[in-house]
């Protein structure tokens, strides 16, 4: 019986184990988060936004009916299948419209789970999975160290295993340095980030939009020649706060019960860099502490529009009022924090936007900075047999279903 550990139980790691839970493999998850209900599942643990789509969410190729096959298995561990749904720029008319103004409509079928579910179907899943004799879960176990010997891998210092499967997210960069330091040749690719704001407005504005789709996809080439696009719209949403730990973000979610008056969406231009440049991860991070500076300590900024547009400093808001908490954020000027490019690129694509949805560019529109979505390093998944890294962790992936494939897939190979 071979003995294959996963580092994180996540979106990648529920796609793994869904996939060889019923083989003579004995696997072993090692989460370091004291239990499931505290356990912090990525993409998971906010919103629950599934879709199935061709166009985005990952560099790996992965079949339609694996993504609707994965979307049915989280949708089965709701209570009553209760969702919400919407087809991103199915009608041709929405599509042609974008389309005639210079936008890249993004084809895609959404399926909403909501924040206030995520819970059940977290707890649903891990109850199946307790089910099966083979499968083993170690919570307040932080992995640290993944040494290679005779063949085998030792976690940290501790535990032998014939294969270990490394399903950590973005936000375990540490354990991923480590491994990198040691494997330098691991890398493939280390050179993108995206850097942008999350955009507030009433519902009024995107409600035909928010009807027919749920999420609007869109991407655009802006003048600066960056390509700039929208991500993880939340209709009636809110704004939330993230902690990095030594800085914070700005984020969206939805609930399926509890909502709000507005929609947010994030406005992200991907920045690629040339050599010398290998790190993406410090660079983000810098400009996102330069913003928590001007803010003050775990704060964010927010801006009106027009401010932000005009390189002026918000000192009073009119009628979009904000659903992020006050003691979250200060009025400021985004533009003491962002390179001037970043800042083009989106006003760019924001008052295009507004040619094809009036009312987008108002000049008392809601703008919180920063946003930033780390990329992780590309990685080699063929330089070890016995050592895979799987969702996005490995910069192959960036959404809950992508991620979830990419398991099941590394799976299949183990099989």
């Amino acid at each position: 019986m071979k003995k294959i550990a996963i580092i994180g139980f996540g979106a990648a790691a529920i796609g793994f184990i869904e996939r060889i839970k019923d083989s003579n493999c004995e696997v072993h998850v090692f989460e370091k988060s004291k239990d499931i209900f505290s356990s912090s599942i990525s993409g998971i643990r906010a919103d629950g936004k599934l879709f199935v789509s061709k166009e985005m969410g990952g560099n790996i190729d992965v079949d339609v009916k694996l993504q609707k096959k994965l979307v049915d298995f989280y949708i089965n561990h709701t209570d009553g299948n209760n969702i919400e749904k919407g087809h991103s720029f199915k009608n041709k008319d929405y599509y042609k419209q974008f389309y005639k103004y210079g936008f890249m409509p993004v084809l895609s079928d959404f399926y909403h789970i909501g924040t206030d579910q995520l819970k059940i179907v977290l707890k649903n899943i891990y109850s199946d999975f307790l089910k099966y004799p083979n499968l083993y879960f170690h919570f307040n176990k932080e992995i640290k160290e993944v040494e290679r010997k005779n063949k085998k891998f030792v976690l940290n210092n501790e535990f032998i295993f014939d294969a270990v499967v490394v399903a950590i997210g973005r936000s375990g960069h540490k354990l991923i340095k480590h491994i990198i330091d040691k494997h330098p040749d691991l890398v493939l690719d280390n050179t993108y980030v995206d850097l942008g704001v999350r955009i507030e407005l009433p519902n009024h504005i995107v409600e035909d939009l928010n009807k027919e789709m749920y999420e609007f996809k869109v991407k655009y080439k802006s003048k600066t020649n960056y390509m700039v696009r929208t991500f993880c719209n939340n209709p009636s949403g809110y704004v939330v706060r993230e902690n990095y730990g030594d800085f914070v973000t700005v984020n969206g979610h939805a609930k399926m019960h509890d909502k709000s008056k507005n929609t947010n969406f994030a406005v992200l231009t991907t920045v690629k860099l040339t050599q010398p440049f290998n790190d993406p991860i410090g660079y983000g991070s810098h400009i996102a502490k330069l913003t928590n500076i001007l803010a003050g300590k775990d704060k964010v900024i927010l801006q009106t529009y027009d401010h932000f547009k005009k390189s002026k400093r918000t000192k009073n808001l009119y009628r979009v009022m904000p659903t992020l908490s006050s003691d979250k954020y200060i009025l400021g000027d985004i533009n003491l924090a962002f390179p001037r490019r970043i800042i083009e690129s989106i006003i760019d694509f924001i008052e295009n936007l507004n040619v094809v949805i009036p009312g987008i560019a108002n000049p008392d529109n809601l703008v919180y900075a920063p946003e930033i979505k780390f990329y992780s390093s590309k990685l080699n998944n063929e330089k070890f047999k016995n050592l895979k890294f799987i969702g996005d962790c490995s910069g192959y992936t960036r959404s809950i279903i992508y991620a979830t494939a990419h398991g099941f897939l590394i799976a299949e190979e183990f099989l």
